[in-house]
C-alpha cells in the first residue's frame, strides 16, 4: 500500500477509484464500503484509494471544543487500511482553507483533476464542500459532466451492519468491551509510554507499568480493572489493568492507566507499550486497607487468566 500526504503528492498517472472520509474505527462497516471499493476497482483495473483527512476536521473546525475521542489514530488507521487491501492512501491536510471549498471545486480540481478518479463509492449520506452542501445527488449530477461514475452503498446495506463508530465508543465508556470487539472486527487497543509511578505496586506485590504520552484524541475506556495482553518488543504478555485515580490510596486528581504483566520482571521504562482490552471485570473501588485491596488482586489476576 502507498501512501501519500496531500493530495498535490499522488501521481495520478492510473485512473482511480476512490472513496473517502474519516473512517474512525474502520469497523465491520467500514470494511463493507472498502470491500466493494476494492471489488469495483479490481473490475475495472484501476487503483483503489482512500482519501482521508488529518488533523481530524472537527480538531481545526472547532479547536477549542472539539471533544474528540477517537477509536484510532492515524498510524493505527494506515495499518488496518492496508489489512483491507487498499491500494493507496492519501492523507490530505485538513485546514479552515480547505474546509472553505465547494461541492464542485472540492470534485472536480480535487478528485477528477488531482487523483483521476473515474468511480466514486460512497456512503449514502455522505456529504462534503463547503458546509457541507454537497451529497449523493450532487454528485450524480456531477458525474457525466467530469466522467466518473458513482455507487452509493445504500442505507439497506449500512444498516444491515448495524455498525458505527458512535455504538463503539458507547460500548467501550459502557464497559461493553465484548461488543466493541465485535462492531470492530478486533481487539480495541491503545498505545503509550512506561513512566516511573509511586511505586506502591512493588511494596505490595504487584508492580505496574504506568502508561502516559496516549495520543490525547484517543478514547481510553471507562474506568475499573480489565483483563489485557500488552505488545512489548514484538511479544505478547498477559494482564491486568487498572484505570482510574486510586482510591485505595490517598486518591489521585488525574486519572491514571496501569497495567500489571503476569510473570514479568524487567525495567522497561521509557518503552513504548500497546495495550489489546479484553474484558472488563470490575469498577474500580476504595478499600478499607491494603490487605483488603490486595486480596481483591489476587482475585482480578485469576479472573483475568480466566478470560
Amino acid at each position: 500500500m502507498r501512501v501519500f500526504r496531500g493530495i498535490e503528492s499522488y501521481d495520478g498517472i492510473e485512473e482511480t477509484c476512490l472513496t473517502t472520509g474519516t473512517f474512525d474505527g474502520v469497523h465491520i462497516g467500514h470494511l463493507k464500503i472498502i470491500s466493494q471499493l476494492n471489488k469495483i476497482a479490481k473490475e475495472e483495473g484501476r487503483r483503489s484509494v482512500m482519501l482521508t483527512f488529518f488533523p481530524h476536521p472537527r480538531k481545526v473546525l472547532f479547536p477549542d471544543d472539539h471533544g474528540l475521542r477517537l477509536l484510532t489514530t492515524m498510524d493505527e488507521k494506515l495499518a488496518l487500511f492496508e489489512k483491507a487491501g487498499i491500494d493507496d492512501v492519501i492523507i490530505h491536510p485538513f485546514s479552515k482553507d480547505f474546509s472553505r471549498l465547494n461541492a464542485v471545486e472540492y470534485v472536480r480540481d480535487l478528485l477528477v483533476e488531482g487523483i483521476n478518479m473515474k468511480h466514486m463509492v460512497i456512503g449514502y449520506d455522505h456529504h462534503f464542500g463547503r458546509n457541507r452542501e454537497g451529497g449523493i445527488d450532487q454528485l450524480r449530477d456531477m458525474a457525466p459532466l467530469y466522467d466518473f461514475n458513482v455507487t452509493e452503498i445504500s442505507a439497506k446495506d449500512v444498516d444491515d451492519v448495524n455498525v458505527s463508530s458512535t455504538k463503539i465508543r458507547t460500548a467501550l465508556d459502557d464497559g461493553n468491551v465484548d461488543i466493541a470487539s465485535t462492531y470492530l472486527g478486533y481487539l480495541y487497543s491503545f498505545e503509550g509510554k512506561v513512566v516511573h509511578g509511586k511505586k506502591r505496586g512493588n511494596q505490595i506485590g504487584y508492580p505496574t507499568a504506568n502508561i502516559a504520552d496516549v495520543d490525547d484524541t484517543k478514547l481510553i475506556p471507562k474506568n475499573g480493572v480489565y483483563s489485557v495482553e500488552v505488545e512489548l518488543n514484538g511479544m505478547l504478555f498477559r494482564a491486568m489493568m487498572n484505570i482510574g485515580f486510586n482510591p485505595t490510596f490517598e486518591g489521585s486528581a488525574d486519572r491514571s492507566i496501569e497495567v500489571h504483566i503476569f510473570d514479568f520482571d524487567e525495567d522497561i521504562y521509557g518503552e513504548q507499550i500497546r495495550v489489546f482490552v479484553l474484558k472488563y471485570l470490575r469498577t474500580e473501588r476504595r478499600f478499607s486497607d491494603v490487605r483488603e485491596l490486595v486480596k481483591q488482586m489476587d482475585i482480578d489476576k485469576q479472573n483475568a487468566l480466566d478470560v
